[in-house]
Parts: structure tokens; sequence; C-alpha cells
């Protein structure tokens, strides 16, 4: 009578495992039939477009780097609209070939575009990312003719570092103690437009009470050891009327970029236009990737012909 018992029990127990598995895979089921669109992550790469010529240029020699520009110009004659790409990596890689997917795009859409390969971290300390990221601004109104751009209509973007850049040199435009010490200093450094993707806006929020490897080399120590610094590098902290209209696009599988909702918040109340875009499914860094690239196109398209324009033949 034991053995049957004992038998009967284990059924019992086999029972309830299958029928855990049954709802399990029912689950797993439902939630891949909900969501049967979710993208593939497929790599991007260079190939400049048709109509559109690339050129590598010096803007500026140093002992620990040789900062160059990569220049995609249409082909057509004209004065174009113009936008600068400040890369990611952490500020100590260079990924300049990264962006240039992105970068050839919008070129082929009726702009003059350009990467900066600016200093990194291992190469030279914060404030030098930044005085790169102003000179080649500067350069590229001392070149305009040359690669036709209109100096009037020049906009910034970048990723991640380069978010951060880009949000920093935009929200100091105008401001002659960011300039620093480069090249063509006549020129202005100011921008139209900014587009800030996927970065924190607010390092001294961030990291003003943890250490983070890539924040401490590129800005010299941690938080609690050069505070001031923090909050200088921080583009929040310079948000002030006359700024330019500035978006930002995040990935939904990114994690929280502090200080860009605080960040808004401070436009929205000087009237200054900006808005959030959040990619479905994107990680960190989309725009590397399809199908974010089209999407993030598609945006900066938009955004910077409203407040650069179209070209003028």
């Amino acid at each position: 009578m034991s053995s049957i018992k004992l038998i009967s029990s284990r059924l019992g127990v086999v029972a309830v495992l299958a029928l855990s598995l049954i709802s399990l895979n029912a689950a797993d089921a439902k939630k891949a039939a909900a969501d049967p669109t979710a993208p593939k992550w497929k790599k991007v790469f260079p190939s400049t477009p048709p109509g559109v010529t690339c050129t590598t240029n010096v803007l500026a020699e140093y002992p620990e780097h040789t900062v160059t520009m990569v220049v995609y110009s249409p082909d057509k004659p004209g004065k174009y609209p113009a936008i600068l790409d400040i890369h990611g990596g952490g500020w100590q890689k260079r990924q300049v070939e990264s962006d240039k997917p992105m970068m050839e795009r919008l070129a082929a859409r009726g702009f003059v575009t350009a990467l900066v390969s600016y200093r990194l971290s291992g190469e030279a300390k914060y404030p030098a990312a930044l005085d790169d990221s102003k000179a080649a601004v500067r350069w590229m109104r001392a070149n305009a003719k040359k690669f036709k751009i209109d100096p009037e209509r020049i906009g910034v973007m970048g990723g991640s570092a380069g978010g951060h850049l880009s949000g920093l040199l935009a929200m100091t435009s105008g401001l002659k103690e960011f300039e620093g010490k480069g090249p063509y200093q006549k020129e202005s450094s100011s921008v139209k437009a900014c587009i800030v993707m996927a970065s924190t806006m607010d390092l001294a929020a961030a990291y003003g009470e943890k250490t983070s490897t890539n924040v401490v080399a590129f800005l010299g120590g941690t938080g609690k050891e050069v505070p001031e610094v923090y909050k200088q590098a921080s583009p929040i902290t310079h948000v002030r009327k006359g700024v330019p209209p500035t978006i930002f696009i995040e990935g939904e599988k990114d994690t929280l970029k502090i200080g860009r909702a605080e960040m808004q918040e401070k436009f929205r109340a000087l009237g200054i236009e900006t808005e959030v875009y959040t990619l479905k499914h994107a990680p960190h860094p989309y725009w590397m990737s399809e199908p974010w690239v089209s999407e993030t196109v598609e945006i900066a398209d938009k955004f910077f012909k409203k407040h650069l324009g179209v070209p003028k033949h």
C-alpha cells in the first residue's frame, strides 16, 4: 500500500511540474506573440553615397594627437547647412568610423557633415576634448567656402560621450571662457541647433557620490576631489536664455540619463524648444546599427532642416 502511495505522490509531483512547464511555455509564447516585430541588431558600415565627396583634413597637431576632420560634402554646387558630429566612446575610445554611416546619410539629404577626432582622455584631460570640438566648429566656418558650408547655419550632434560634448558645446555657445586655446580664434564656435543622443547631462549629480573610471580619467579626479570641474563640465549648468534648441534621442533599452529631464525643465521655463525621442527596443549605442540609425537620421533630418534650413543652390 505504501509503495502505491509513493508512486501516486511522485506522479502528482510530475504532473505539477508538467503543468508548470506548459504554463511557462505558454507565457513565453504569448510574450513572443505580443512583440513579434522586435528587430535584430544589424551593424552598419561606412559607404560614401553617390553625389557626396569624403575628405580627411588636419585641424590641429599636438604632441599627443593630430586632430582631424572627416568632411562629407555634396557634389552639387550650393551653400549648405552643416552638422558637426562628436563621436562617443567614454571619452577614451576613438569611434569616428562608427558614426560615419549616420553622417553619410545626412550628407545625402542636403547637409555638409563633419566628424572631429578630438583628443581622448588618455591623451589630454578635460577640457581638451571640448576645446577640440569648439575648434572644429571654428574650422568649419574658416573653411566654409571650400566645403560649401553656410557659416550661419551650423548644428551639432553626438552620442554618449559625444552627446555630452555636443550638449556642453551648445550650452556654452558665446561664452569666451570656454573657447580654449585651439586654432581659428577669430571665428565663432556657436551653433544654432543641437541633438544629444544617450548621454548624461549632469555629471555632478550622476557621479558626485560615486566613482566612474571613465569620468575620473576624463575630468582628472573624483566628484569629491574636483567638484567644481564636475559642475563646470555638466551641460545643465550652462542652460540660459539664448542657448540653441536642443532635442534628445534615447534608446528604450538604455539606462536613465541623469540630468536630461531636469535640463528640459530649464529649457521649457526659458521658452527654448526641446523634445525627447525614445527609440523602441534600441540599446546603447543605437545609432551605430539598424534599424535605429535610419530612425535617428529621420529625426535629425527633420530637426536640422527646421532650424538650419535647406541648401541654397
